[in-house]
């Protein structure tokens, strides 16, 4: 808990200062692989919104919009770069061979569901925009599903804090350490 607790105090003047630019900005570049605090800026800036510092209007759109363009940047960047720009970089984020081989017979069977559901999941939210571009997946098909996933994860992590902070701190508050 301390770590959380410290890095959300680092990260939350800037929220709080600049407000949802910032939440979208983040958003925004780890979806093309920077290594971000996406879930803890969302969350940072929900229970900003709890406490009347922010609008959760503002932060649900800004994250909507930032995951969901972050996405479509991710696939263009697949797509225009293809498998040969995956292979050559990949290794820096740990995209191996077998890693890439293994993504596209995931995508191959499942495509749109494999892009709602890692949105989930920490690194393949990161890759699965750029390998859904690079497999060649239909736009259309990758934009719905896309959007499907961005605005999950987004409910989860602005509504979810928004509307549970009390019931949280209750029970944080209620244990034993």
């Amino acid at each position: 808990m301390g770590i959380f607790v410290q890095f959300f105090s680092h990260i939350q003047p800037y929220i709080a200062t600049y407000g949802v630019i910032v939440v979208f900005a983040i958003v925004y570049f780890e979806m093309l692989g920077a290594p971000l605090p996406g879930e803890t800026g969302v969350i940072t800036a929900s229970l900003l919104a709890a406490h009347g510092e922010l609008s959760i209007v503002n932060v649900f759109i800004a994250v909507l919009a930032g995951t969901t363009l972050g996405g479509m940047t991710g696939y263009a960047i697949g797509a225009f770069g293809g498998r040969a720009l995956l292979v050559r970089y990949g290794p820096y984020v740990k995209l191996t061979p077998e890693r890439m081989d293994a993504f596209e017979a995931r995508f191959a069977r499942r495509g749109p569901w494999v892009v709602i559901v890692a949105r989930f999941v920490p690194f393949l939210r990161q890759l699965n925009s750029m390998i859904a571009g690079a497999m060649e997946m239909p736009w259309r098909t990758f934009l719905l599903a896309n959007f499907a996933g961005a605005l999950l994860w987004t409910a989860v992590w602005t509504i979810g804090p928004y509307f549970f902070t009390d019931t949280f701190r209750a029970m944080h508050h209620s244990m034993k350490f």
